[in-house]
């Protein structure tokens, strides 16, 4: 009997301990509310980008991929929450690259020299759509095959 007891009061603290630590681990993490400014990007094509990615600006992360969306004329509509802090002028360009050969892709924003800002809701009107490897090492394979036939 006595050790019946011992173990269900082994096993109390042992819950007490697991309920307060988790509560203590859940409650230090707040979960902050996303700060920034919404841009739209239009681009032919964006294969690899998904929601989530990264938004650059000089290798520096500045914000994130937040929505994709098929728009008029079967374009691709990306939505950029950019970090508030950074002004973007009106003629920034934005491309698709990926980070390394195989990597993910990101959005890299290079900003013009417009002396007026974006504001939320703006469009970034000149883009750069996303390079698909494999047609690349298509078009690589096909010079070389093009090449080898000549000689």
């Amino acid at each position: 009997m006595k050790e019946e007891v011992r173990h269900t009061t082994v096993g109390l603290i042992t819950l007490i301990v697991l309920v307060l630590v988790g509560s203590v681990s859940f409650s230090s993490s707040q979960i902050e509310a996303p700060t920034g400014v919404t841009i739209k990007a239009v681009f032919n094509q964006i294969d690899g980008l998904s929601k989530g990615d990264d938004v650059r600006m000089g290798g520096v992360i500045i914000g994130e991929v937040t929505n994709l969306t098929l728009g008029d004329n079967y374009t691709a509509v990306v939505l950029l929450r950019i970090d508030h802090k950074i002004p973007l002028p009106n003629d920034t360009s934005a491309a698709i690259h990926t980070d390394g050969l195989f990597g993910r892709k990101y959005i890299t924003l290079e900003p013009g020299g417009d002396e007026e800002y974006l504001a939320g809701g703006d469009e970034i009107s000149m883009t750069q759509d996303s390079v698909v490897v494999q047609d690349l090492l298509e078009l690589i394979i096909g010079e070389a095959k093009s090449k080898r036939a000549k000689k």
